[in-house]
C-alpha cells in the first residue's frame, strides 16, 4: 500500500475489529448473518448496534452457530441480498461446508474474519491456520497489515465479489490488529457507498419472471465441469482485483496490488510474509540498508488467487529468501506460503533463489524484530555460500528444539 491522504478523509482513532465494522456500516449490506467468536466478536457486535440504532437498513440476523451464520448468509445472497458475515477460527472452521456452498454456488458473500490459532489446544489470540486451512476453499482471500488496509480491502471486497462472483474474506491478525487502536484515515459514506455501488444481481431466486434452479445435485455428467469453472474464476480473479485496485487509487488515492514489493527491486536477501509481521519486517530492512545490506520484503495481499507468475517473477533475482508461516501444516514437510512460492518458482523455471521456510507466532506468539534480524543475518550468510538450515521447517521462539 502507498500512503496518501485523500482530501475529503477523516483521521481517527479506531481499532481493527471497529474499522472493519464502519466500512460495513458504509458499505450497508441487505443483511448481516453472525455468530460472536472472539477476537471478531466486537465487528458484528458493532454492526447489530448500527442496526438497532437505525443507522443503517440492514437486516441482522442473529443465529445459533457459525454454521447457521454461514447458511443464513447463502440464503440471502442467493435470493439477491447484498450479504455479509464475520468470523474467526473455530467458528471459520464450524462452517466448513457452507464455505465450499457458497464458492460452488458463486456467491459474492464478503466475510471479516480474523485471524486466530485452530484448537487444540484452545488459544485465542492471532495466527493465520485458520484461514489457511481454508485456502482451497474457492474464497478470495485477502489480508490485511494494518488496521488501514482492513478498512480499504473491506471497501475494494464488496465490488471483487461481486464482479468475479466468488465469495471473499478479509482478514486482520487477531488482537494484533483487531484489538490495537491505530490512527486511520477513513472516507466521507456517500464516496463510499459510490465506490461499491448498488448490488445488481445477474439472477437471483426471488425474481419470478426469469426463475431458475440453484444448488441442484451435479452427478457425473457435469460437476468436473462446474469445478473446472469454479477454478477458472479464481485465476480470472487475478485481472479483477487489479481493476478495482485502479480504481481505489483514482477515488482514494491509496494504491493496492496483488502483494506489496518493500526494497525488493535490488534486494539480494528478502523475505515473503503475510499480515502485521510485514510492518516489523519493514523496520528490520530500513536498519539494515542503513548498514547497506540490501535487504528486502515480499508481503503477500492477495494470497487467494495466488499470484504465481508475478512473485516467481519478483523474487527471481534475489540470492536467499527466508518464506515466513504463521501457519503450521504439519506435514512433515513444508508450511503453506512456502509450499505455494516454491510451487511457483519451480513451475516459471527459476532456480536461483536459496529459499528457507520458517514457522513463527502460533498462537499469538511474539515475533520481534531481534527475530527477524536474525532470519535476515541467516539470509546473508546463505547467500553468501554457507549451507541452508538442514531443517525442512526452522521454528521461530520454539521451547522445544
Amino acid at each position: 500500500m502507498i500512503r496518501t491522504v485523500y482530501s475529503k478523509g477523516k483521521l481517527v482513532a479506531k481499532t481493527g475489529n471497529e474499522v472493519m465494522a464502519e466500512a460495513m456500516r458504509q458499505i450497508e449490506p441487505d443483511v448481516v448473518a453472525a455468530y460472536p467468536i472472539t477476537p471478531a466478536t466486537e465487528i458484528v457486535q458493532i454492526f447489530s448496534q448500527f442496526v438497532a440504532d437505525g443507522i443503517v437498513k440492514s437486516e441482522y440476523v442473529a443465529v445459533e452457530s457459525e454454521h447457521s451464520a454461514m447458511s443464513a448468509t447463502i440464503g440471502a445472497s442467493a435470493a439477491g441480498a447484498r450479504a455479509m458475515t464475520g468470523t474467526s477460527s473455530q467458528g471459520l472452521s464450524l462452517m466448513w461446508e457452507m464455505l465450499y456452498i457458497a464458492s460452488g454456488l458463486r456467491l459474492p458473500i464478503v466475510m471479516a474474519e480474523v485471524n486466530r490459532a485452530i484448537s487444540a489446544p484452545i488459544n485465542i489470540h492471532g495466527d493465520q491456520s485458520d484461514t489457511m486451512g481454508a485456502r482451497d476453499a474457492g474464497w478470495i482471500q485477502i489480508y490485511s497489515e494494518n488496521s488501514q488496509e482492513a478498512y480499504d480491502n473491506m471497501i475494494q471486497a464488496t465490488r471483487i465479489a461481486e464482479k468475479a462472483k466468488l465469495p471473499t474474506l478479509v482478514t486482520t491478525d487477531g488482537f494484533i490488529i483487531s484489538h490495537c487502536m491505530e490512527v486511520i484515515e477513513t472516507y466521507p459514506d456517500a464516496d463510499v457507498k459510490a465506490f461499491v455501488g448498488k448490488y445488481e444481481p445477474e439472477r437471483y431466486l426471488l425474481d419470478i419472471k426469469k426463475p431458475y434452479t440453484l444448488g441442484s445435485i451435479d452427478l457425473q455428467d457435469y460437476y468436473f465441469e462446474h469445478r473446472y469453472q469454479l477454478a477458472q474464476a479464481m485465476r480470472d480473479a487475478k485481472d479483477i482485483v487489479l481493476d478495482i485496485a485502479e480504481d481505489f487509487e483514482k477515488t482514494f488515492g491509496r494504491r493496492y496490488s496483488l502483494y506489496e514489493k518493500y526494497m525488493l527491486d535490488d534486494a539480494e536477501i528478502a523475505i515473503a510474509v503475510i499480515g502485521s509481521t510485514a510492518g516489523t519486517a519493514k523496520v528490520v530492512i530500513n536498519e539494515l540498508r542503513e548498514k547497506g545490506i540490501k535487504a528486502g520484503l515480499l508481503k503477500i495481499r492477495v494470497y487467494r488467487p495466488f499470484p504465481a507468475e508475478e512473485i516467481a517473477k519478483d523474487l527471481a533475482h534475489v540470492k536467499a529468501i527466508a518464506i515466513m508461516d504463521r501457519a503450521d501444516s504439519c506435514s512433515g514437510a513444508f508450511a503453506p506460503v512456502y509450499s505455494d512460492i516454491v510451487a511457483s518458482l519451480y513451475a516459471s523455471g527459476v532456480t536461483s533463489p536459496k529459499v528457507v521456510n520458517y514457522v513463527y507466532g502460533l498462537g499469538g506468539r511474539e515475533i520481534s524484530t531481534g527475530h527477524i534480524a536474525g532470519i535476515y543475518e541467516t539470509l546473508c550468510k546463505i547467500a553468501s555460500g554457507a549451507k541452508k538450515p538442514s531443517n525442512k521447517v526452522e521454528y521461530i521462539n520454539v521451547r522445544m528444539k
